[in-house]
């Protein structure tokens, strides 16, 4: 089956169709800056751009960055403050002319990794963590989704893990793969003290580079780039709206396999 899959960041929109069986762009995808400002009416309109662009008929998801309950936002830390308490599967679909299912950005680019990349098969915890705007995050327990961590905001020296390690901050101080890693390792020493993982898988646009950091970082767990790259949040966001989340491979949200 096919659904369509738009992954909203803090700095660009992408979209694509997706083989939600096969876990795999049918097509292109489509890019487009996020609007400055990133309010919803502004964002949803790049929604809409995006379902016209591929004369999409079928099943469509969307990711947000954010915590998101039943569709509605409860959290826009790198987006604009319009959106919480926005209904975002109401207005996305009014834009998209059809049904949008909506989640969290981390959320779904885990589900795609656990499905049909590095985290197939891992038994315990599994922990995404997506590096770019900010950090984003998705915990897994023996394939089962724990819903909207937000790990990313997690302190560390007095900051949140965000504003220290995100790969906007590398940029932003311009800072060498080597020093960003540093900063990186402290944050991940920290989740690991917490939370015990089988394994890590860091995704997020940095995961093309991953040569230039992963050799830097010493930890206990297993750390590996995500093998779906940067296009984790598209294929997962189209598998949940096609229904195909877990489907024989047993993943699943809150104890309920799909």
């Amino acid at each position: 089956m096919e659904a369509l899959g738009i992954d909203i960041g803090g700095s660009g929109i992408k979209g694509a169709p997706v083989d939600t069986v096969a876990g795999r762009l049918t097509r292109d995808r489509v890019r487009t800056p996020t609007p400055d400002p990133s309010a919803p009416r502004q964002v949803a309109g790049v929604v809409g751009r995006i379902v016209e662009e591929f004369s999409w008929e079928g099943p469509i998801g969307v990711t947000f960055p954010g915590v998101v309950l039943d569709g509605v936002v409860r959290t826009a830390a790198n987006m604009d403050d319009g959106w919480i308490g926005a209904d975002a599967a109401g207005l996305l679909s009014e834009a998209a002319g059809r049904r949008v299912t909506v989640l969290n950005d981390a959320d779904a680019a885990g589900i795609a990794e656990v499905a049909f990349g590095v985290g197939r098969g891992v038994e315990g915890v599994v922990l995404m963590l997506t590096f770019g705007t900010g950090i984003g995050s998705a915990l897994f327990v023996d394939g089962r989704l724990v819903p909207n961590t937000e790990f990313g905001h997690l302190e560390v020296r007095g900051k949140e893990a965000e504003r220290r390690a995100s790969a906007q901050s590398r940029a932003a101080h311009a800072w060498s793969w080597g020093k960003w890693a540093d900063r990186v390792e402290e944050y991940l020493e920290h989740v690991e003290a917490l939370l015990s993982p089988a394994l890590i898988v860091i995704g997020g646009g940095v995961s093309r580079k991953s040569d230039k950091f992963l050799p830097h970082l010493r930890l206990r767990t297993r750390v590996v780039p995500a093998s779906l790259l940067n296009e984790a949040g598209i294929v997962g966001a189209a598998c949940v709206a096609a229904g195909e989340r877990g489907r024989d491979r047993g993943v699943g949200v809150g104890g309920e396999l799909r």
